[in-house]
C-alpha cells in the first residue's frame, strides 16, 4: 500500500524502512520514492556507502591516474616527447577526492530532492520490521537490509593501518611505498598491484589459489599474468601467507609455497586484499530469527529473506559482491514491494570488470562451467585476438575477445582482456541475456574504428564467416 506522499520528518513509521544507504540500499530508496512510497534510510557513515567513499569510485580514480602516468612514461610510443617527473601523492588525491565529492553532493541531493528521511546513526535491528538508532525505534511496513561488507583478514594477521593495510588505508596513503606486498590476487589485489607498479613500486603479489583472478576463465587469468610479469609485477601463486614481522624498513612476509617450502618476502608495506566479508556482525539480524550462514544473510532470488515483509540485498547476500549487482537489486526490491512484478536479478548475468592494466571483463559462463553444465561435447569457443582490431593497435593494448556457445545454440559466455574493454561488457551483457546466437549478433553494425568491432568480428568468425580473423 501506497502512503501519502511527503513524509514529515520525525515520523519514525515508513512504508520502507533501509537499512545501509550503499548501492543497493540508496537505489532501492530512490525508487521506492519514486513509486510514492515513503522511505527511511538508516546510515551510520555516508550515502554513498563503501563504494563511493572507499571503494570503486576512489579506486578507480587511482587507476586512471596511473593510466595518465604510464602513458607519460611511455610517450614517446607515439612520438609525443614527454617525461614522467613523479607522482604527486596530495595532486593525484586532491583528483581522487574531488571525484569523490562531487558524485556525493549530487547522490544528497537526489536523496533529499526524492524526500527521503536520512536516519544518521548505527541502526541495529530490535524487532521484526524495526530498527532503532541511538534509542529510537524505527518502523516500516517493509524492512530492507543493505548494510554491506568489510575489508577480510586472515587469522593472526593484524591490521595495523600503518604497514599492514587494508584497501581503505590503502586508498588514503599520502606517498607512494617504494615496494608492497599484496596478499590476494583477486579483482582488489590485482587493482592495486596495478597501481602501485605504474607509480614506481615494486609489487609482489601472493596468491593461495593457483592463478590470479581464479573467478575468471583461466584464459583471461593467463593474460593478466603474462601483461604483469611484463610489466614487472611479480606474483607467487599456490603459495599461502604464514606470518608477517615488522621491521625497522616495513615487514617482512614469511610466505609457503604448494610444496611447503617457506620464503620470506621484505617490503615497506603490506596490502591484506583476501576478499570482503558481510557487515552482519551485532546488528541484531540472527537476534531476531533472519536465516544465516557464515554471516550472510540468506535470501531467495526475490531478494526475500525467511521473515515475512524482510528483504536483503547487496553484499550481505551470497553470490558476487559487486555495486552493480546490489543497485540493480535494490531497484527490484522496490518494485516488488510496490507490486510491479520485476524480473529477478539473474547471478550470471551480472558483469564482472577488474580495472588493472589490462582489464579483464566478463559476463556468463567461463569455459570450464559450460562444459561442465551443458556436456563436453556441447560447448564450443572462439577466441578473437585484439592483434586484428584498428583501435586496439592504435591504444596498444593486447589481448583478446573469448566466445563460449552451446554447439548449434546461444552464447553463454563473453570474457575480454585488454585496455578498457570494461567498456564493452553492456554489449556482452546485452548478447548473453538476449540468448543471442551468433548468426543474431553478426548482421549487427559496429562502429570503425572502435574496440567494440572486436565482438562483432567475434561473432562473425563464430558464425562462419571470419573477416579480420586468421584461421
Amino acid at each position: 500500500m501506497v502512503a501519502d506522499a511527503g513524509h514529515t520528518p520525525g515520523h519514525t513509521d515508513f512504508d520502507v524502512l533501509v537499512l545501509g544507504a550503499g548501492s543497493g540500499g540508496y537505489a532501492c530508496a530512490l525508487r521506492a520514492a519514486q513509486l510514492g512510497l515513503t522511505v527511511g534510510l538508516v546510515e551510520k557513515d555516508k550515502v554513498g556507502g563503501t563504494c563511493l567513499h572507499v571503494g570503486c569510485i576512489p579506486t578507480k580514480a587511482l587507476l586512471h591516474a596511473a593510466e595518465v602516468a604510464d602513458s607519460a612514461r611511455d610517450s614517446e610510443r607515439f612520438g609525443v616527447k614527454a617525461s614522467l617527473e613523479g607522482i604527486d601523492m596530495a595532486g593525484v588525491n586532491a583528483y581522487k577526492d574531488g571525484v569523490v565529492a562531487r558524485l556525493f553532493k549530487g547522490l544528497t541531493g537526489l536523496v533529499k530532492g526524492r524526500g527521503i528521511t536520512v536516519i544518521e546513526g548505527a541502526g541495529t535491528m530490535t524487532g521484526p520490521r524495526e530498527v532503532t538508532v541511538d534509542g529510537t525505534a524505527y518502523t516500516g511496513a517493509h524492512l530492507v537490509l543493505a548494510s554491506g561488507s568489510y575489508s577480510r583478514s586472515l587469522p593472526g594477521l593484524e591490521v595495523d593501518g600503518e604497514r599492514v593495510l587494508t584497501s581503505e588505508h590503502a586508498l588514503r596513503l599520502e606517498h607512494v611505498p617504494s615496494s608492497v606486498v599484496v596478499l590476494g590476487g583477486g579483482v582488489i589485489g590485482s587493482e592495486f598491484a596495478s597501481v602501485w607498479r605504474s607509480f614506481g613500486a615494486d609489487v609482489t603479489i601472493v596468491e593461495a589459489l593457483p592463478r590470479l583472478v581464479a573467478a575468471e576463465d583461466p584464459a583471461s587469468s593467463k593474460a593478466l599474468e603474462r601483461a604483469f610479469r611484463k610489466r614487472g609485477i611479480t606474483f607467487k601463486t599456490s603459495t599461502r601467507f604464514s606470518s608477517v614481522e615488522r621491521t625497522s624498513e616495513g615487514v617482512a612476509v614469511t610466505v609457503e609455497d604448494a610444496k611447503g617450502a617457506t620464503s620470506v618476502i621484505e617490503a615497506e608495506l603490506l596490502l591484506v586484499a583476501v576478499g570482503r566479508g558481510p557487515a552482519t556482525d551485532g546488528l541484531g539480524y540472527a537476534e531476531q530469527g533472519v536465516a544465516m550462514e557464515r554471516g550472510f544473510v540468506l535470501a531467495d532470488e526475490r531478494c526475500r529473506t525467511n521473515l515475512e515483509g524482510v528483504y536483503a540485498v547487496g553484499d550481505i547476500v551470497p553470490g558476487l559482491q559487486l555495486a552493480h549487482r546490489g543497485f540493480q537489486q535494490g531497484i527490484f526490491v522496490a518494485e516488488e514491494i510496490a507490486g510491479l512484478a520485476p524480473v529477478p536479478v539473474e547471478e550470471s548475468a551480472i558483469p564482472r570488470v577488474t580495472y588493472s592494466h589490462p582489464e579483464i571483463a566478463s559476463v556468463g559462463l567461463d569455459e570450464e562451467t559450460a562444459r561442465s553444465t551443458y556436456g563436453d561435447g556441447a560447448i564450443e569457443t572462439l577466441t578473437y585476438d585484439l592483434g586484428g582490431n584498428g583501435k586496439s593497435q592504435i591504444l596498444q593494448t593486447q589481448g583478446f575477445v573469448k566466445l563460449v556457445r552451446r554447439t548449434d545454440g546461444p552464447v553463454v559466455g563473453v570474457h575480454m582482456v585488454g585496455d578498457r574493454v570494461g567498456e564493452l561488457v553492456g554489449e556482452a551483457q546485452l548478447i548473453y541475456a538476449w540468448e543471442a546466437h551468433p548468426d543474431d549478433v553478426a548482421p549487427l553494425v559496429h562502429a570503425h574504428p572502435t574496440q567494440n568491432e572486436a565482438l562483432g568480428e567475434a561473432h562473425l568468425a563464430l558464425a562462419g564467416k571470419p573477416l579480420h580473423a586468421h584461421g
